[in-house]
């Protein structure tokens, strides 16, 4: 069953790209793509005839540039965009994100999590695949208001020390216990943690803990019932 505000738009250039992104968004039924579009002037004119939530573009492919954002925005100030491009800098990051990219993943981010960007960025919500999060981290690129416990790409890089202490903390053990657990002191406990919380972009427990349910690190039923719910 469609469900209303699920709008899509496709940008790319590239036919076979267009055509694997209809596929991919399509087999959702939440998702109606509205129309597709291969240059500035083709995507700006469709946006004049239909109505659309979410652009799903490529602002790096042939007959596309960045200023095509702020322009749409100015047809239509609700549009929301989801940027799918293969890798990038940290500036060409920051200027689509300036521009008013709501959302970004790499093309080969997983088929899922590219139809949760467009489904999380529908509903307000910002959405970065993880190498494209490192790369915003790396370079200090400061988006407000980042939500980043909603992001499903994976590849934030954690050792095997920092995943064991995840999941300490995730079950609710403190610095203390975590450090009689694997032997090391309650600093150094405290410094993992902190990295720990740098890397996954979270400002608390709570943070840690959706990454660790999340990652089946732990299970949501022994958090749940735990008493740190």
């Amino acid at each position: 069953m469609y469900i209303c505000g699920m709008n899509v738009i496709i940008a790319d250039s590239n036919d076979i790209v267009r055509a694997g992104l209809n596929s991919i968004l399509s087999s959702d039924s939440a998702i109606k793509i509205v129309g597709e579009a291969t240059s500035n002037q083709d995507f700006l004119d469709l946006l004049s005839r239909v109505s659309v939530d979410v652009a799903v573009i490529d602002y790096t492919s042939p007959n596309f540039t960045i200023d095509v954002v702020p322009k749409a925005l100015s047809i239509n100030k609700n549009l929301k965009f989801v940027a799918i491009t293969t890798e990038q800098t940290p500036s060409i990051i920051a200027d689509a994100l300036k521009s008013g990219v709501t959302s970004y993943v790499k093309k080969d981010c997983d088929l899922i999590e590219i139809k949760d960007s467009v489904k999380e960025t529908v509903k307000g919500n910002r959405f970065f695949c993880g190498k494209i999060l490192d790369i915003i981290r790396r370079a200090s690129i400061d988006v407000a208001h980042l939500d980043l416990t909603n992001f499903s790409c994976a590849p934030v890089s954690l050792s095997e020390r920092e995943m064991e202490i995840i999941k300490y903390i995730a079950e609710g053990s403190t610095n203390n216990e975590i450090a009689e657990l694997i032997h090391l002191s309650p600093h150094t406990v405290n410094t993992h943690r902190k990295n720990v919380m740098a890397k996954l972009g979270v400002k608390n427990t709570a943070g840690i803990v959706m990454y660790a349910v999340k990652s089946n690190l732990v299970s949501p039923n022994k958090f749940f019932f735990s008493g740190n719910a």
